[in-house]
């Protein structure tokens, strides 16, 4: 059973997702929080799998709300996914850097918000390769805090192909087709380049490539 907290400040989308996640028999809705700090504070009471999180809060903030939970080595387990109005939002960049693991606009339709919530507490991060191209593009070069780039030899050449084409927003089965191999070793090469970047998901595999310039803005378009 994947166990998700809803925290948005608005009771209406609140009950709008709940009833849409709550008729999912592997998916159950085990708190609502209307603001960042209780965000935090449920989510160490009760460890959800996934929280869906709105940016704009009362009290704290969703990006806050998100470094905070990230930041907690009790909640190693929490996945985050941040809900905006991405044409409006200017903060979902930042959220990334603090560790979400992906993004939903809040009017998804009913069935690409339920399999977001499957894709994230699977592992994965929730990024479409068109929406994570134009965040990318964007919001990259507004990054205060570049990381150093990983040395060429940290990652084998398929490694560091792999996690090019990742920065692309690629899904492991678009790599496959591309790289001809398939589905199952695309998801052993990012295991293995997760823990040599010592990265949480593919979300922060991306936000890492065009940190550390590997990729840049318009790159592979």
């Amino acid at each position: 059973m994947i166990r998700v907290l809803l925290a948005d400040d608005q009771t209406l989308v609140r009950a709008g997702f709940r009833s849409i996640l709550g008729g999912e028999p592997d998916i159950e809705v085990v708190a609502e929080a209307g603001d960042g700090a209780e965000a935090v504070r449920l989510s160490a009471r009760d460890r959800p799998d996934v929280v869906l999180m709105d940016v704009r809060m009362p009290v704290l903030d969703g990006i806050e709300a998100t470094t905070r939970i990230v930041a907690d080595p009790s909640l190693a387990a929490v996945k985050v996914v941040i809900l905006t109005t991405f044409d409006h939002d200017e903060y979902v960049y930042g959220a990334l850097r603090a560790g979400a693991s992906g993004f939903l606009v809040k009017d998804t339709e009913p069935v690409e918000l339920i399999r977001g919530v499957r894709v994230v507490a699977g592992g994965d991060g929730l990024l479409a390769p068109s929406v994570t191209r134009r965040l990318i593009a964007e919001f990259a070069s507004r990054s205060s805090a570049p990381v150093p780039p990983v040395a060429p030899n940290d990652l084998t050449p398929r490694e560091s192909e792999i996690a090019d084409l990742v920065a692309t927003g690629r899904s492991n089965e678009e790599i496959a087709t591309t790289l001809m191999i398939s589905s199952a070793t695309v998801k052993t090469h990012i295991t293995r380049i997760l823990a040599k970047l010592s990265l949480r998901d593919r979300a922060q595999l991306v936000v890492w490539a065009y940190e550390s310039g590997r990729a840049r803005p318009g790159w592979l378009d």
